[in-house]
């Protein structure tokens, strides 16, 4: 911005005669080099500044006009240098507005007061027909807002983080709207209360409101056609076009919400990819994604998501109300046609299929089909583990992560063979191996927390999650540095803290994409209540902190896991452990081929698309009677 200075006479004459209109002409200042040639038909209220007019504007690829201004009403207002105001229909009201800039076909662009840009609103998440439970502010990551999500029982937390968080915005709040320097606004109604950062553009938007737009140079904010946001702040690289309307949101890095989608009390994250449907009190993590227009996300909390056409989650009590919400942790699907009657908290990497009425707990079983079949809630536990469609949804994320590396505020832990997963894998393991032991193998379905599971579906979703867990391990002693490896290669061993073997031993959360011990959530809780925490930056610390660490805590975990199903963690149960893996990668790669297999012989798939997939994964060597983990100790 400018040093400006005061009209000359002559300059005022200028102006006038240009159709220009000044309530007072000593309240409006200009830049040094100010050249009244490029105004036209302005009408000027209160204080204003003006920049210079050097240089021409950009207002379509190879299509460039005079910076100047024409046909505006302005009140309030500081410009920058070279920018482009024309046909603004209603007028500027309270605005700072940087440089090169261009605002066309506009009706109204005003700050009023008590104006929160969308800052500090707080909305209520999972539960509808709660009192809020998320503050949303421009540094609001997936952890953040999951840490509030997780831990809003508890009043002292809430409300001594929600202090943090006001604390950070108060010291930051503007006292009038503010357009950054290279912005585009065209074609767009209104525009009320909001930040529009560097190089965003806006155009052909009904209203945005109370809102707050991120961007810089290398990655801004885009806002289309028919598009209305309130009370919503949009992260950098973020796309919102063709009709969504947004009501209470907040959008996330590199998210894109389109084609008429609704939103209202939702979160979305990282990636994340909204088309059609309609979201409602969701929490949507990284890379979430529902293409179609019959597809309802309410009162539920997922990541690594996709919403197959006409997924309707149901939060409602009838009578009491919507007061259910449910979880699907990372990595889950609905398919077509799916219902889920909540509460319900669906196991990573599952499946969930037909109309499901009976709240199912599945977090025990990983990987797993989740089948509503009229009362019956059938579970086939692992078996997605063997799909083709697992296979392409983990090799495809980390491809898929469009955000620049200086704009990745939410932390993605893509590792998908973790303790998060294991531990419960582990767990749906011995489960299925006591309900075989307590009523025998000639059983034709077993039950369990009423899930219904067929005889051959329990028998092999025990061999799956042995591969599961043989894959995971193999994984990891590759990675780990181990002293004998250490002492051939030369290098000093640096053994695993005594804190870091603690932590990782222990049980392990999932925190909107970053992977934990439940130790350090914990204790960061506890931090933030005492004090210890003094600010959020604190808090944004501390969870980046805790993902530096995640391979020696995962080594730890692994190490721990390896005590349980070998006794001791020496050479030997490692050599062991790597043929096992070695083996289960080999079992596992070429149950996905046959998966594949399976697509081409339906004509699902052309040949080449099979040939060129099936030809990418190795062939299989060995049977799964080799593949057994040790049956001497439980997991």
């Amino acid at each position: 911005m400018n040093d400006y200075r005061p009209l000359t006479t002559e300059e005022i004459e200028q102006l006038q005669q240009k159709g220009c209109w000044a309530e007072d002409w000593t309240s409006v200042n200009v830049a040094e080099d100010f050249n009244p040639e490029h105004m036209r038909q302005v009408m000027l209220y209160g204080e204003v500044c003006i920049g210079s007019f050097d240089k021409s504007i950009e207002v379509s690829p190879g299509f460039h006009k005079h910076s100047g201004i024409r046909n505006a009403t302005l009140h309030n207002v500081i410009i920058g240098d070279d920018c482009l105001i024309e046909n603004i229909g209603g007028f500027i009201n309270n605005y700072t507005i940087g440089d090169e800039c261009y605002l066309s076909n506009v009706s109204t662009i005003e700050t009023t007061e008590g104006a929160t840009y969308g800052e500090a609103n707080v909305i209520s998440v999972l539960n509808e027909a709660g009192d809020g439970n998320i503050i949303s502010f421009s540094e609001l990551s997936s952890q953040l807002a999951a840490l509030m999500l997780k831990h809003s029982h508890n009043k002292e937390f809430r409300e001594t983080l929600f202090q943090l968080v006001r604390a950070y915005i108060s010291s930051r709040l503007p006292e009038r709207g503010l357009i950054g320097n290279n912005v585009k606004i065209a074609n767009t109604k209104e525009i009320i209360n909001c930040i529009i950062n560097d190089y965003c553009e806006v155009n052909g938007a009904e209203r945005l409101s109370d809102c707050t737009l991120l961007g810089d140079a290398t990655s801004s904010v885009y806002i289309g056609t028919g598009v209305i946001a309130e009370n919503t702040i949009i992260d950098h690289g973020a796309s919102i076009t063709n009709g969504a309307n947004l009501q209470d949101c907040f959008v996330g890095e590199a998210c894109q919400i389109n084609n008429s989608f609704t939103a209202s009390a939702s979160v979305f994250f990282a990636n994340s990819v909204m088309s059609n449907g309609e979201a409602c009190a969701a929490f949507c993590g990284p890379f979430s994604a529902s293409h179609h227009k019959s597809s309802l996300i309410i009162g539920s909390q997922v990541s690594f998501y996709n919403a197959g056409s006409a997924t309707n989650f149901s939060n409602h009590a009838y009578k009491m109300g919507p007061i259910h919400w449910g979880i699907l942790e990372r990595g889950t699907k609905t398919a077509s046609g799916s219902y889920l009657f909540l509460p319900a908290h669906i196991g990573a990497y599952s499946v969930c299929l037909g109309k499901t009425m009976a709240h199912p707990d599945t977090t025990s079983f990983p990987f797993s089909y989740i089948i509503g079949e009229g009362e019956k809630t059938i579970l086939i536990p692992g078996r997605n583990l063997v799909t083709v469609g697992l296979y392409r949804d983990i090799n495809k994320w980390p491809k898929r992560d469009l955000r620049p590396a200086e704009h990745r505020k939410s932390i993605i832990n893509q590792e998908w063979l973790s303790p998060f997963v294991i531990s419960k894998a582990t767990e749906g393991r011995r489960i299925l191996q006591e309900l075989c032991t307590t009523c025998g193998t000639q059983c034709q379905e077993y039950h369990y927390q009423g899930l219904t599971i067929p005889r051959s579906s329990l028998l092999s979703g025990i061999r799956f999650y042995d591969m599961l867990i043989s894959l995971y391990l193999g994984q990891v002693i590759k990675k780990a540095t181990l002293p004998e490896a250490a002492a051939e290669e030369g290098h000093e061993y640096t053994p695993l803290s005594e804190q870091a073997i603690h932590n990782g031993e222990e049980a392990w959360t999932d925190l909107g994409g970053l992977l934990l011990p439940q130790a350090l959530e914990n204790q960061l809780v506890e931090d933030i209540i005492d004090g210890t925490t003094e600010d959020i930056e604190s808090v944004i610390n501390a969870l980046s902190e805790a993902h530096s660490h995640y391979a020696d805590f995962n080594q730890a975990y692994a190490f721990s896991l390896i005590r349980q199903l070998y006794e001791e963690a020496t050479p030997a149960a490692f050599s062991l452990i790597e043929t096992r893996a070695d083996e289960a990668k080999s079992l596992w790669t070429e149950a996905i081929r046959k998966d594949a297999q399976k697509e081409y012989d339906l004509g699902d798939v052309d040949e080449d698309t099979f040939l060129h997939f099936a030809n990418s994964i190795s062939p299989a060597t060995v049977s799964y009677t080799h593949l057994t983990l040790p049956t001497n100790r439980e997991v």
